[in-house]
């Protein structure tokens, strides 16, 4: 559970900016920024559940399933409940007239679903509607010290799994990617994760050379370069590293070239990161490497993005992305090379934004080499 008087600073941050903006309420459903705000979480369903908040209140508006779980995770304890042979829209519009919402201003979560977003629009026809990040991104892209521990930890668990995993050296031969990515799900689990905080990507061979491709049927063979991008949650905060490896043989001199460069450009992407810096320019660090190396065509996208209570979050490390970076705030730095049919390499870290620079949050090996050589 987070600690009340962490919910409740964070509440009373998001009431001020409601204040600056002029908006009358944020609006979440069962999302990261419910989590944020209230410290209860939930997947969402079919059912009608929102965190209202006002400048001057909060409260939950919960199928009554909930009141009791509601209660015990958060520090939030106004929960109004509706039963399943109840229209919950009259629940909603209860609520609205209580908060003077018809009329108003609401910022509704970014991620909620149609369908929820409709029903609050016909319960109140006269309100108008905007994004809760227009308030939420600005509380939520400064990491706190708690949120930074718990970053750290997710970290080190994904670090501590990538080493063993790449220690397999020619064990991993003959394993399809499947079975690895499977392999990696349950070591991260015995370590201490919380499950795998995105689908595990293990790209062998040419697969590599497709950024998202996942996992599949292919068989890992002796000089395969695969890349492996995984990461695990702890307490809610989620690990995201990217290696490159050769489990066994002898890659071609190309792969090596390939390597030497995207790990030049990821140190130049980190070693850019403090505060003031633009996050452009850690892009632009990156990637002038790689088109000064001849590889600038290949690296086909952005540099970094935001890590936090979710995996892909603001700040964008984009080149057009004119964002001053503050303490506080976390990003991945991950450029990489994809040439389509061959291979892929990519080279991936979780970076801090410090008082004074940066501090890395992952340091196993960056090296293409397995771990047993």
């Amino acid at each position: 559970m987070i600690d009340e008087t962490v919910i409740q600073t964070r509440l009373k941050r998001a009431r001020e900016a409601l204040n600056d903006t002029g908006a009358d309420a944020i609006v979440c459903f069962p999302s990261s920024n419910m989590y944020y705000l209230s410290g209860f979480d939930d997947e969402p369903m079919e059912r009608h559940l929102f965190l209202f908040v006002t400048p001057e209140t909060a409260l939950f508006v919960a199928p009554e399933m909930y009141d009791a779980q509601i209660k015990d995770e958060s520090p939030i304890t106004d929960v109004r409940t509706w039963g399943d042979i109840e229209d919950p829209t009259a629940l909603l519009e209860t609520v609205g007239d209580e908060l003077g919402l018809e009329g108003g201003h609401l910022l509704v979560d970014d991620r909620m679903w149609a369908l929820f977003t409709q029903d609050l629009q016909a319960t109140f026809p006269e309100a108008s509607f905007g994004i809760a990040s227009k308030v939420l991104e600005n509380l939520r892209v400064r990491k706190d010290e708690a949120e930074l521990d718990r970053l750290r930890e997710a970290a080190r668990l994904s670090d501590t799994v990538s080493k063993e995993i790449r220690a397999l050296g020619a064990g991993a031969i003959g394993m399809t990617e499947r079975e690895l990515a499977a392999e990696i799900g349950d070591r991260l689990a015995s370590a201490g994760g919380e499950g795998v905080s995105f689908e595990t990507v293990v790209g062998s061979g040419p697969n590599g050379a497709r950024p998202h491709h996942r996992h599949g049927e292919r068989t890992i063979e002796s000089g395969d370069p695969v890349v492996l991008d995984f990461g695990t949650w702890f307490e809610g905060y989620p690990g995201d590293q990217t290696r490159t490896v050769v489990f066994d043989g002898e890659p071609s001199a190309k792969l090596r070239e390939v390597h030497e460069a995207v790990l030049e450009a990821h140190n130049a992407g980190v070693e850019a990161v403090e505060p003031g810096v633009e996050a452009r320019e850690i892009d632009r660090a990156a990637r002038t490497v790689l088109e000064d190396r001849g590889y600038g065509d290949a690296f086909i996208h952005r540099t970094g993005h935001g890590v936090g209570l979710d995996v892909h979050e603001p700040p964008y490390i984009t080149s057009e992305n004119g964002r001053k970076l503050e303490p506080g705030m976390v990003c991945s730095v991950e450029p990489g090379v994809y040439l389509e049919g061959e291979f892929g390499v990519r080279i991936e870290d979780l970076v801090v934004v410090t008082e004074d620079g940066y501090e890395r949050l992952n340091d196993s090996p960056r090296t293409w080499r397995p771990l047993d050589e």
